[in-house]
């Protein structure tokens, strides 16, 4: 497994320990945050891993921030991305398992390193389910590729 990580200057001592974390468990990691605590925009960040995990680079991003939420914003502006900021591991396995999150997102300054790792391993070791889930994810896609939904509008 190959993943993509990335962070703002709230976030380096985590971002360093999650990406050590990963790596000893053997999954290839791609640094393209900041390791300085000067201020960074995360939206910088953000784009990187979006971009690596929509081109295929990867098998999937992992963003942090202060809070996790502006980076996970930044990351779903990338075209066929779907971040999800979680606080707990049970979101982040659900994102993965019913929205096929392709990017977990959490805050430096909202949880410790323990529950970052769970949250991580929450979500890695979570599969896509499929089936009535498969049809959501069609839909949140037609509303990126359209901006419109057929099925609300009917």
């Amino acid at each position: 497994m190959k993943l993509v990580i990335g962070n703002d200057h709230s976030s380096v001592d985590m971002k360093n320990e999650i990406k050590e974390y990963l790596e000893e468990k053997g999954i290839e990691m791609i640094d393209v945050g900041t390791n300085s605590t000067d201020s960074f925009n995360y939206p910088i960040s953000g784009y990187r891993v979006g971009k690596m995990v929509a081109e295929g680079k990867v098998d999937g991003g992992i963003a942090i921030c202060g809070t996790g939420v502006g980076i996970s914003l930044a990351c779903n502006k990338v075209d066929g991305v779907r971040a999800c900021c979680c606080s707990e591991p049970y979101s982040a396995e659900m994102s993965k398992r019913h929205n096929n999150a392709n990017v977990i997102c959490f805050g430096a300054r909202v949880i410790g390193i323990e529950t970052a790792k769970q949250i991580v391993d929450a979500w890695i070791n979570a599969k896509f389910e499929g089936g009535r889930h498969e049809t959501r994810v069609n839909m949140i896609m037609e509303i990126q590729d359209t901006q419109k939904l057929k099925a609300a509008e009917e």
